[in-house]
C-alpha cells in the first residue's frame, strides 16, 4: 500500500468524521489505504465517482469474501469478523445465485400493502410514545428510535408485538457487540427457526410466507440466515436514520417549522441525513478479483476494498458540482448503495415510510418536544461503520398516553 495507512478506528469517528474524510483525502486521494483493528489492512473508497465504479464492477470487485487475501492476519475473536464471514445469503452471494436470492428476497418484500404498513408503523409509534409521554422526558434512543423499526419489521414477519418485541432487544443486543451478542445471535437463530418452522406449515400474509412459497425454492436452512439478514439490514441503518433525522430536526433552525407541523421539511430532513450523516458509513466490503488500479492506488488481486458511503457523499468533486449531484435534495446519494448489491426498492420504501412516520407521529403527538442537552454534549457512537447518535434525551411537556383516554 502507498502512504502511511489510516488507522480505521479512534475518537475521530465520534467527533468530526467529515474533516476525517477531508483529511484523507488530501493526504491520499479518493482511495486511502486504511487499516482496521487488529491491523487488519484493507483499501478505502471515499470518491465518489471511484465508489460507483466499483459498485457497479462485480466482474472486478466481487463480493465474496472467499477471494480475501488476508485471511491469514485476521485475529482470533476479531470484532469486525461478521462483517466479512462468507455466509449463504442474499448479501454474500454471487452471479446467478445473487440474482435468485435477491429476486426472491425483493419480491417477499414488494408483497407488503403499504398502506397497512402506514397505519401500522404509526399504530406502534403511538404505542412507544404512550410508554414515556407522561413524564417530562425521555431518551428517545432507548425508548423510541431503536425500537420502532424492530418492532414494524416484526409486524412484517407476521409476529405479534409481544413476540416482536422480543426479537427487537435480541436483535438489538447482537448489533451492540457486547458480552451477551453470541448468546443473543443463538436465540435469534433459534426464534428464527421456530418462526420459518411455523410459516412453512401454516402461511400467513406476511414476508417469511412470501419467501418460503417463492419458486427461488428456498429450504429452511436457507431462509433462516436470509431473514436474519433482511431484518438486520432494515432494522439498524433505519433506526439511525430516524434518529439522525430528529437530531437534525432538533438542532438545525432550517427545520424548526416541521416541529410545529410541517411536512414537507421531514422529507427534506430524512434526504439530507443520508447526504450528511448517512447511516452506514462505510460497509464491507468488495474484493479484486485481479491487480487492478484505482485512482493511482495499486490494488492487489484479493485485497479487501471498503465501501466508504459518508465519505463518497461528501465528496467535494460532486458537491461542487450544483444541484445535479451534490443538491441535498438529490437522490444521487449511495446510501442505498448502487449495482447489482444495492438495497432493494421495496426495502427503502419500506425504510421511508417507517422513519416518515416516526417522525411525523412523534411530533404531531409532543408539538413542543426539544433537546435536553446542548447540541455540541450529544454523543456519536464510537464506530467507524455506523453513524447514529448514542443517546437523544429530550423533554417536552407531558400528555395523557392516548391508551388511556
Amino acid at each position: 500500500m502507498s502512504g502511511c495507512p489510516v488507522q480505521l478506528y479512534g475518537p475521530e469517528f465520534q467527533i468530526d468524521p467529515g474533516s476525517l474524510y477531508e483529511k484523507m483525502r488530501a493526504e491520499h486521494g479518493p482511495v486511502v489505504p486504511v487499516t482496521m483493528e487488529g491491523g487488519v489492512p484493507a483499501w478505502l473508497v471515499v470518491g465518489y465517482r471511484e465508489l460507483h465504479h466499483v459498485l457497479n464492477s462485480p466482474g472486478v470487485f466481487a463480493r465474496s469474501s472467499r477471494h480475501w487475501n488476508a485471511w491469514d492476519l485476521v485475529p482470533e475473536n476479531w470484532p469486525m469478523l461478521p462483517m466479512v464471514m462468507r455466509r449463504p445469503t442474499v448479501l454474500y452471494s454471487e452471479g446467478e445465485e445473487h440474482r435468485r436470492r435477491a429476486g426472491a428476497v425483493s419480491d417477499a418484500l414488494a408483497g407488503t400493502d403499504l398502506h397497512e404498513l402506514r397505519a401500522t408503523a404509526a399504530r406502534m409509534a403511538d404505542q412507544l410514545i404512550d410508554s414515556f409521554c407522561a413524564t417530562a422526558g425521555t431518551d428517545l434512543r432507548t425508548s423510541y428510535t431503536a425500537r420502532l423499526p424492530a418492532l414494524v419489521l416484526s409486524w412484517m414477519y407476521g409476529l405479534d408485538d409481544v413476540r416482536g418485541d422480543h426479537l427487537a432487544e435480541v436483535m438489538t443486543t447482537m448489533i451492540d457487540g457486547g458480552p451477551d451478542a453470541m448468546v443473543a445471535q443463538r436465540s435469534l437463530m433459534a426464534a428464527m427457526g421456530e418462526l420459518v418452522a411455523e410459516r412453512r406449515a401454516r402461511p400467513g400474509p406476511d414476508v417469511v410466507s412470501r419467501l418460503l412459497a417463492h419458486p427461488a425454492g428456498y429450504s429452511d436452512e436457507e431462509a433462516v440466515p436470509e431473514l436474519i439478514v433482511v431484518l438486520g439490514g432494515g432494522n439498524q441503518p433505519t433506526a439511525e436514520w430516524l434518529g439522525n433525522a430528529l437530531r437534525l430536526m432538533f438542532t438545525d433552525e432550517r427545520f424548526g417549522a416541521s416541529i410545529a407541523g410541517a411536512r414537507n421539511s421531514v422529507q427534506e430532513a430524512l434526504n439530507e441525513v443520508l447526504w450528511e450523516d448517512t447511516p452506514t458509513q462505510i460497509h464491507a466490503g468488495r474484493y479484486a478479483l485481479h491487480d487492478v488500479e484505482l485512482a493511482g492506488q495499486t490494488i492487489r488481486r484479493g485485497d479487501l476494498v471498503l465501501l466508504g458511503i459518508s465519505g463518497a457523499n461528501r465528496d467535494p468533486s460532486v458537491r461542487s458540482s450544483g444541484a445535479k449531484i451534490g443538491d441535498l435534495g438529490s437522490q444521487a446519494h449511495l446510501s442505498f448503495s448502487h449495482g447489482p448489491h444495492q438495497c432493494p426498492y421495496p426495502a427503502r420504501e419500506i425504510a421511508e415510510i417507517i422513519a416518515v412516520t416516526g417522525v411525523e407521529v412523534l411530533v404531531d403527538r409532543l408539538p413542543d418536544i426539544e433537546l435536553a442537552i446542548p447540541e455540541d454534549e450529544l454523543r456519536w457512537r464510537p464506530s467507524p461503520w455506523v453513524r447514529g447518535v448514542a443517546s437523544l434525551p429530550v423533554t417536552f411537556t407531558p400528555t395523557t398516553p392516548q391508551g388511556a383516554r
